[in-house]
């Protein structure tokens, strides 16, 4: 239940605080007193859009808080699990709305989501707005008020988790066949790809590798005939240098006893003598090893032209980037049969997905469906209290093709006011007066169902007066026993029910600005506003005699 309120400028109210009891809180005031914009800084803290037009000083915050108790309800202690808020018996909301516009939302005094802020207000208050009968040709608002009547909530919320992950994986499958398409279509091409850069069984540094060796084959007669002609300089004329150098040696050994200084010049020939004899096997090895093959050097011309080939095709710097391509490409091929695996795993998960869904669906089908008959006889008990006694009500409940967020069916109320009358869509044979009362039994019905603490009726008897007004506040009076109501009224039938009666009036303060305030009303007070109620701004004896009579005499 809402406990308390607390605004500050907000449209015409400067500063306002007020608690509230349980029960039935009856509020009035005179057209323009400011009723609506009570109305809406409570719809603001509980979702609506913040607009700064609002604010009654443009420089300053504007602020609105409420402190609701509240039951153990196991979905609003889910939510705040989530938000990982502290779950009491009392519950703190408060919007700020700043001159620019932006709003700031807190629970418990903690910062949350607007969308956060509208969940949970959905299970503190339920607020039927004015003209809200309206919604009675709204296809899904009948729903509602069947499920809350059968107690679907929880099944309801179920199927909606099937429902919106059929939709999820079935897009998520529709993403995944367009991919797969994609790939298949190039998937041949990419295929040829990577086949050819397989067969060619490329290595790293291949291409410098073989480059070498061809060159070498290319110019294997004249690197063979040069070295040889470098040998043949070492013995020119038949004559070794070598041997020479040997001599050299050996003659240089018979005057070293005599001329000691020759030996390092022997050391030095002898030296060289190695070096050059070394140099010469060497060269001689080169030449015998350095062969002529012309069917080698055509293999490596082809094999080089073939490399040459696919760095041109993928444009490629060298073997080790081709390698990479082909790689990459053998990942493409693999992936998209990794994707066919995962879409027949996709396919089997929404099979079974769809078949929860389905049989939710089914089952809120055959409740809506079992529960139609009494919700009908309960409802049309509460309609024919309300000077209706000849009226029908049935509620049909067909299966759609496909499925929604609320199912696989639709409900549709049909009714009539007038004895063996044609029962008719709803929205197209009640008048406004007769919608009103049927909306008040509709939300009596509901409110049972929605387990909702706190319910606001913002004018619901419009279109009605006198008796049937009476019996409408009969009616409201007994839904309060069982939760706190808050009834905005025109009539003085309604405003007389009921033990708390809140009146909203405007005053002129010494700055010479309006503003618009509230107060709890009593005894001589109370009397004289409902008889204010009854005969306008001329209050006259009839009309506070029959005040008292209300007030004083109800049955």
């Amino acid at each position: 239940m809402l406990k308390s309120l607390t605004i500050s400028n907000y449209a015409l109210i400067e500063n306002l605080e007020i608690e509230f009891p349980d029960g039935l809180i009856i509020i009035t005031g005179e057209t323009g007193a400011g009723k609506s914009i009570l109305l809406g800084a409570l719809s603001l803290l509980l979702g609506n859009r913040a607009d700064p037009g609002v604010l009654k000083n443009s420089d300053k915050n504007c602020v609105v808080e409420a402190v609701f108790g509240i039951s153990q309800d196991k979905y609003v202690q889910k939510l705040f699990e989530e938000e990982m808020i502290e779950f009491g018996e009392e519950i703190t909301l408060r919007r700020v709305v700043t001159p620019a516009g932006k709003s700031r939302n807190f629970v418990n005094d903690q910062p949350v989501t607007l969308q956060f802020l509208k969940e949970l207000s959905e299970r503190l208050v339920d607020i039927h707005a004015q003209h809200q009968h309206l919604l009675l040709a709204d296809s899904n608002f009948q729903l509602t008020v069947l499920d809350s009547f059968a107690k679907n909530r929880v099944l309801l919320e179920n199927y909606r988790v099937e429902f919106e992950e059929v939709n999820r994986l079935s897009k998520k499958l529709q993403e995944l066949k367009e991919q797969i398409a994609k790939e298949e279509a190039e998937q041949d091409y990419n295929n040829f790809q990577y086949n050819q850069l397989e067969e060619a069984k490329l290595s790293s540094g291949e291409l410098e590798e073989i480059e070498g060796e061809f060159r070498l084959l290319s110019n294997a007669e004249e690197i063979k005939v040069s070295l040889y002609n470098m040998a043949s300089l070492l013995n020119p004329s038949d004559i070794s240098v070598v041997h020479n150098l040997r001599e050299m040696t050996s003659i240089a050994s018979r005057i070293s006893g005599n001329y000691p200084a020759v030996n390092s010049i022997s050391e030095r020939i002898e030296s060289c003598r190695i070096e050059l004899k070394d140099i010469e096997e060497e060269i001689q090895a080169s030449a015998e090893k350095v062969t002529l093959s012309p069917e080698r050097a055509q293999q490596l011309d082809d094999r080089i032209s073939q490399i040459y080939t696919l760095l041109k095709k993928h444009n490629a710097e060298n073997t080790e980037e081709l390698i990479s391509i082909r790689n990459s490409l053998a990942e493409k091929l693999k992936l998209t049969e990794d994707r066919k695996e995962e879409l027949a795993a996709l396919t089997n998960q929404i099979e079974e997905v769809t078949e929860k869904r389905d049989s939710m669906a089914e089952e809120l089908y055959r409740n809506r469906v079992g529960i139609a008959k009494k919700f009908d006889s309960t409802l049309l008990a509460k309609i024919r209290e309300l000077e209706m006694p000849h009226a029908m009500f049935e509620t049909r409940v067909e299966k759609i093709s496909g499925f929604n967020i609320n199912g696989n069916c639709s409900v549709k109320f049909f009714f009539s006011a007038n004895k063996n009358g044609e029962l008719r869509d709803i929205s197209k044979v009640a008048s406004g007066g007769e919608l009103s009362r049927i909306m008040l039994c509709l939300k009596s019905v509901m409110a049972s169902g929605l387990g909702m603490p706190t319910m606001i009726f913002d004018e619901i008897d419009t279109g009605v007066s006198g008796k049937i007004a009476d019996k409408m506040g009969n009616l409201i009076g007994e839904m309060a026993k069982n939760m706190q109501i808050f009834a905005i009224t025109h009539l003085p039938q309604i405003a007389s029910k009921g033990e708390c009666h809140l009146l909203v009036y405007k005053e002129i303060d010494d700055k010479n600005t309006t503003r618009t305030e509230i107060r709890r009303i009593s005894a001589e007070e109370r009397l004289i506003e409902v008889a204010r109620m009854l005969s306008g701004a001329k209050l006259t004896e009839a009309a506070v005699a029959n005040a008292k009579e209300l007030l004083y005499n109800q049955t």
